[in-house]
């Protein structure tokens, strides 16, 4: 008995590994195209998505400019406006045809980027108004965007790293509330009032002649409550990597803190701060309208509320078109940029 034993695993166990190989060698290996074509379709769904939003968002201008209480032509010349004068703005803004062929027109306005002339200034496109007022709205909030990232993530590696003290962290903290609770409206002015008007150190945001140190000011102001939020997101991205095995790691192989927070830590919570920037525009965008009000600077922001107080409709339309565009862009570049930083989200 002892002589015919086998070991009783070994023929199956080779045959269950042959097998195994057999189906690897089997199975075709994924292209390393199709990762890059996943990310691309992911993309080009993402935009389709944008385009649907800045259409729904200027279709809503437009019929509420056509279908609430009220004329629009008398919007435009008062109720004073003679027969004549409301027949004549009808014809021109071409209020006098059916609402189906206003919406193609207009529809077909925002495709070609051709809405008409302005309204308040004839022979000048609205959309050539709304180009004008585009770049340094675009300009700004680029700058705040800059600055309230780099400030709020140094304000969480501050709060982070074993360089400052358990109380100093805490004010950190409690600051970063603080400022994230704090309206543009509320500081601003004080800031402004302190730093250009009373010591004058700084230009005012609004002066035409301040160029790159008007617009760094007014950047800078606009990145405050960005920063907050930044700040407070990798604050808690951040502790949270903190119990990672791979800092631990670092720091036993003799990393200085700074290198183990800045290098290692930092890129693994790209992601949250990618995010929490992209979801902040809307209201950095909104912040920029108030800005440019403020101190009566140029821009979009400027351009609606020039456009609304005139009635000029084909401005209007063109300018609210014109920041829905901007915002979802902004989101559709935050989305990629996500992906390319966090392979997880090129996962989903």
């Amino acid at each position: 008995m002892r002589g015919s034993t086998r070991p009783p695993t070994r023929g199956p166990t080779r045959r269950v590994t042959d097998g195994a190989r057999a189906g690897r060698a089997g199975t075709p290996a994924q292209s390393p195209a199709l990762p890059a074509l996943r990310v691309a379709a992911a993309l080009a769904a993402r935009t389709a998505e944008a385009l649907a939003v800045v259409v729904a968002l200027a279709s809503l201008v437009f019929f509420a400019l056509r279908l609430l209480p009220g004329d629009p032509a008398r919007l435009v010349l008062g109720d004073e406006a003679s027969a004549a004068d409301l027949a004549r703005v009808r014809a021109t803004l071409h209020l006098d045809e059916p609402l189906g062929v206003q919406y193609a027109r207009f529809l077909r306005g925002l495709v070609t980027l051709d809405l008409g002339d302005s309204f308040r200034r004839p022979g000048t496109h609205a959309m050539g108004r709304v180009a004008d007022a585009l770049l340094p709205t675009t300009a700004l909030a680029g700058v705040a965007v800059a600055l309230g990232a780099a400030a709020g993530i140094a304000a969480a590696i501050a709060a982070s790293g074993p360089w400052l003290s358990p109380r100093a962290r805490a004010w950190i903290e409690r600051a970063l509330v603080v400022v994230a609770a704090a309206p543009l409206v509320a500081f601003a002015p004080v800031v402004t009032w302190a730093l250009a008007a009373r010591a004058r150190l700084l230009p005012l945001p609004g002066d035409p002649d301040a160029g790159a140190a008007g617009l760094l000011f007014a950047g800078g102001l606009l990145a405050v409550p960005l920063a907050a939020h930044v700040g407070r997101i990798a604050r808690a991205s951040l502790a949270e990597a903190a119990r990672a095995p791979f800092l631990a790691v670092a720091s036993a192989k003799g990393a200085a803190p700074w290198r183990v927070w800045v290098v290692h830590a930092l890129p693994a919570v790209v992601g949250p701060i990618v995010t929490v920037v992209a979801t902040q525009l809307g209201a950095l965008l909104g912040g920029a309208v108030v800005l440019e009000r403020m101190f009566e600077r140029w821009g979009l922001g400027s351009l609606i509320l020039e456009a609304y107080a005139s009635r000029d409709l084909p401005v209007l339309e063109g300018a609210v078109a014109a920041a829905g565009a901007l915002f979802v862009a902004a989101q559709v570049a935050g989305a990629a940029l996500h992906a390319a930083v966090d392979p997880r989200a090129r996962a989903r």
